[in-house]
């Protein structure tokens, strides 16, 4: 399941191997990032995400294959970042700022974006891990790179935090290209538009986050006000746009449809003319979770 790489690409990899010993990490991956996107790369743990991240970056050399990253400044956040404790947090990032060239007023902006103005001023000694983590990424994004790897970024943040950084990642879209590896697959789904999904070193699936999700089928659920009629059932199942019909309780089903567009025009319809009550027709739309678990069984 690897679509056909983008017209435009700012990471492209062929045939990346990375072993460590008899231990290969990374078997003939061919990375293609879309300029601009929101990449999120997904796998288990020991999948190859951090070390794939890593030769990006260029922190670490692959034994064959190539890597070919279209970028003039790119942005690294590790896992666990660290700094030296007695800076303060408003330091940090004036340090990164300096050494990218941004302006000075842009470090109160990306403190306020990763929630720590408050704690701007204290030293990094005394922040908990999840502080570290957006501190971490506030150094990261001061200097506006084209590109940004950024490695379980909200993997040690409270809800709160979480949602900081997921917002800081939505609107960088389109300003730069962000690849992030997560084992939240809901954040993934929520802030990305493509995806990588790696196992065992290998790239299972890469492409439209959209195209992934849509699969070759949908189903709708049916709750009816009163118990379902056979006539009904009888008719939906007559559909040529119908490929399944099941009945979850007396007065709810599900229709499994392989072409949405029939199913949208005609449900209704077929419903109306059995006149039965209905309380609610739901679209089941696949999450990433349910697709990850199928590609990596």
């Amino acid at each position: 399941m690897i679509s056909e790489p983008p017209a435009s690409t700012v990471v492209a990899t062929d045939g990346l191997v990375k072993r460590y010993g008899s231990v290969t990490a990374l078997d003939g991956v061919s990375l293609a990032v879309p300029a601009g996107s929101v990449y999120g790369l997904v796998g288990p743990n020991g999948a190859g995400k951090t070390t794939l991240l890593g030769i990006l970056a260029g922190l670490r050399r692959p034994t064959s294959g190539s890597v070919r990253v279209d970028a003039e400044e790119i942005g690294v956040l590790p896992d666990t970042p660290t700094f030296d404790k007695w800076l303060t947090g408003r330091e940090v990032v004036e340090l990164a700022a300096s050494l990218t060239g941004a302006p000075a007023d842009r470090s109160a902006v990306v403190l306020r974006d990763a929630g720590l103005t408050a704690a701007a001023d204290r030293r990094v000694g005394g922040y908990s891990r999840g502080m570290l983590q957006r501190l971490g990424l506030a150094g990261s994004v001061v200097g506006r790179p084209d590109l940004l790897l950024l490695d379980e970024p909200a993997a040690a943040l409270d809800p709160a935090g979480r949602r900081e950084v997921l917002d800081l990642i939505t609107r960088l879209r389109g300003q730069a290209t962000v690849v992030f590896s997560s084992h939240i697959l809901d954040d993934v789904q929520e802030v990305s538009d493509h995806v990588g999904i790696l196992a065992e070193g290998r790239l299972r699936y890469q492409g439209s986050l959209a195209d992934l999700l849509v699969g070759e089928r949908t189903r709708y659920r049916v709750e009816l006000g009163t118990r379902a009629p056979e006539r009904l059932v009888a008719a939906l199942g007559r559909q040529r746009w119908v490929a399944e019909v099941r009945p979850v309780d007396d007065a709810t089903f599900e229709v499994e449809v392989t072409d949405v567009d029939a199913a949208e025009r005609s449900l209704v319809e077929v419903l109306a003319r059995a006149e039965v009550p209905v309380r609610s027709i739901v679209p089941h739309r696949r999450s990433l979770e349910e697709v990850f678990l199928e590609l990596t069984a």
